[in-house]
């Protein structure tokens, strides 16, 4: 846990003003509690997640449950109407802005996408259903993926269209 958390705060530059730092620190001490053995103690743990998760949700407007699994380096680069499903996976390198949803596409139909490296999410983009995004893909402002993402492509309107990007391989 300690080592992610060194990696969260240099990814935030160490800035306590940035709530994208306080999601992950209950994140990852979310994730943490389900290694301790003894139920005993971590009931106690559990209840103090709880209580984190919901003043972090109330303070940031951002849900992120340590259900997910979300790799190094999750950047929130902007806070507020973020909302991440407890069944998504999410890679390393990703960076996400404010009003993303990545989750179901409907309620009683299962599944959330599995996100892969160095993918670039823009504001109000949705990201829904058992779908999956390849390695170095932009999903472009308000855009809503529905359907595969192959890796170095660009998805943008709505519903996406996939295109290849030009610039693949030489950052974002």
């Amino acid at each position: 846990m300690f080592e992610h958390i060194r990696e969260d705060w240099k990814n935030y530059d160490g800035d306590l003003t940035r709530q994208g730092l306080w999601v992950m620190l209950v994140y990852r001490f979310g994730r943490w509690r389900y290694r301790v053995g003894p139920r005993w103690l971590r009931l106690p743990l559990s209840f103090l997640y709880k209580i984190l998760k919901l003043l972090s949700q109330i303070l940031t407007g951002i849900d992120l449950p340590c259900e997910a699994q979300v790799g190094r380096r999750f950047t929130i680069e902007h806070f507020g109407d973020v909302i991440v499903s407890g069944d998504a996976v999410i890679g390393d390198d990703v960076t996400i802005r404010n009003g993303v949803t990545i989750g179901l596409k409907r309620t009683n139909d299962p599944g959330s996408p599995v996100i892969g490296d160095r993918v670039d999410i823009g504001a109000g983009a949705k990201v829904l259903g058992p779908i999956r995004i390849g390695n170095d893909v932009v999903i472009g402002a308000n855009a809503v993926v529905i359907t595969d993402v192959p890796p170095n492509s660009l998805a943008v309107g709505v519903p996406a269209r996939i295109k290849p990007r030009t610039n693949a391989g030489t950052g974002r």
